[in-house]
């Protein structure tokens, strides 16, 4: 590693991480999934959470290598049967209000050429036995933060012209630090304000109370409806206990939920989606009465067909703002990873909806969240489909019309 005062702000990140990003307090117990590439980041998330006061601080380690090994050679009764003693590790997070650090690092084409049914009948196995845990997170009953690590084979997909592994490592860390704030003075100060930012735009739409949202762009005419109190949100998010996190790291997003039934219309995807180990490009999308009746990819079709076919997965569960002129886009560099390219780009999810994007969601039964127009799934993908010529209004019930965006900006 080459990139200057590398081990400082690596210190910094975790300190960030923890800190800002789920709010370590005493007796709080911590899980932390991360690469084992990424050790010496995992050993300092660590240090820090048990300085904050974590009475426990658990690491569950994964590895592309094998995660490769196991999809391509493993029995299936074996693949497609979660073990209890994973859901019972789940149980013993929920049970405990455990706070997550998920640190991504994947190579984004790492089940590249595994056969697509084989995959998705695995992430349907782990996403049922994953479902109770899901539930927690999407409903912020417990703290969780996503933050990136850079890896070789990730950082020679993002930067394919780099001289060697190592420079396009550097490059791709370069980037983490910025747009998490890490070059500057004091990033917990610097994520306050972005924060203030965020959800100062956020109180202006749930002030509008919407009834429906026009999005007009190349291949993009979609017209998305809006539960009655629904909630938008930007940066940080509350656990029931008053707590404040950071459920994405960078983030540049306001977003909310769609009323699941009142969608339609076309839209076209802007930028690449890696999903479940394979890069998806060049995705357009016909909605009618809230559900995707046609739909294909240029790239990974069979991918997304599958993703289709999960439950729930036909619907959308969010629906993004995020101005084309926010940093990660301006890079113009596409990152082959939701957690960046989401956030250079309007974007929507295919999927579970957040219960806290409804005025009292967190209280409402799943048939009480349905009625009120709440996406139900095992999954939440995120698709981009933002750009400069984005154009969305905003549509109230007596037909009022709102400039939201223009030409991929607030208007």
């Amino acid at each position: 590693m080459t990139l200057p005062n590398f081990a400082e702000n690596l210190q910094k990140y975790a300190d960030l991480t923890v800190n800002t990003g789920i709010g370590v307090k005493n007796g709080d117990t911590v899980y932390i999934q991360i690469a084992v590439d990424q050790a010496p980041l995992a050993r300092l998330l660590t240090a820090a959470a048990y300085k904050a006061g974590a009475a426990e601080v658990l690491v569950q380690w994964n590895d592309d290598t094998i995660s490769r090994l196991d999809m391509q050679n493993k029995d299936d009764d074996r693949l497609f049967n979660i073990p209890n003693f994973i859901t019972d590790q789940f149980d013993y997070w929920l049970d405990h209000n455990a706070k997550r650090i998920t640190v991504i690092s994947a190579d984004p084409d790492n089940l590249k050429g595994i056969d697509a049914d084989r995959v998705a009948t695995y992430q349907d196995a782990y996403g049922k036995a994953y479902g109770k845990l899901l539930n927690a997170i999407s409903s912020n009953k417990i703290s969780w933060t996503i933050i990136a690590a850079a890896s070789a084979k990730w950082a020679e997909k993002v930067f394919p012209d780099a001289a060697n592994p190592e420079a396009a490592t550097d490059q791709l860390w370069d980037q983490i630090f910025k747009t998490t704030r890490i070059y500057t003075d004091d990033p917990a100060v610097a994520w306050q304000k972005h924060d203030q930012t965020l959800r100062e735009r956020a109180a202006w739409l749930n002030q509008e109370q919407f009834d429906h949202l026009h999005y007009t762009a190349p291949g993009t005419d979609l017209t998305v409806g809006l539960p009655k109190n629904h909630i938008w949100e930007g940066a940080g998010s509350f656990n029931p206990r008053g707590e404040e996190f950071m459920a994405n790291m960078p983030t540049e997003e306001v977003f909310t939920a769609p009323d699941f039934r009142r969608i339609d219309g076309t839209v076209a995807s802007t930028k690449p989606l890696a999903y479940a180990g394979n890069i998806l490009e060049g995705m357009h999308f016909t909605f009618k009465d809230g559900q995707v009746v046609e739909a294909h990819a240029d790239k990974g079709d069979a991918v997304l067909q599958n993703l289709l076919n999960i439950p729930g997965a036909r619907s959308l569960g969010e629906v993004s703002l995020v101005p084309d002129p926010s940093p990660i886009s301006q890079s113009g560099i596409t990152f082959f990873n939701t957690l960046f390219d989401e956030n250079a780009s309007d974007h929507m999810a295919l999927g579970q909806a957040y219960p806290f994007s409804v005025e009292n969601g967190i209280d409402m039964t799943e048939e009480e969240l349905i009625t009120a127009g709440m996406n139900r799934s095992q999954t939440h993908v995120d698709f981009m489909m933002g750009s400069a010529e984005m154009n969305i209004d905003g549509i109230k019930a007596d037909g009022t019309v709102t400039l939201i965006f223009r030409n991929g900006d607030w208007a």
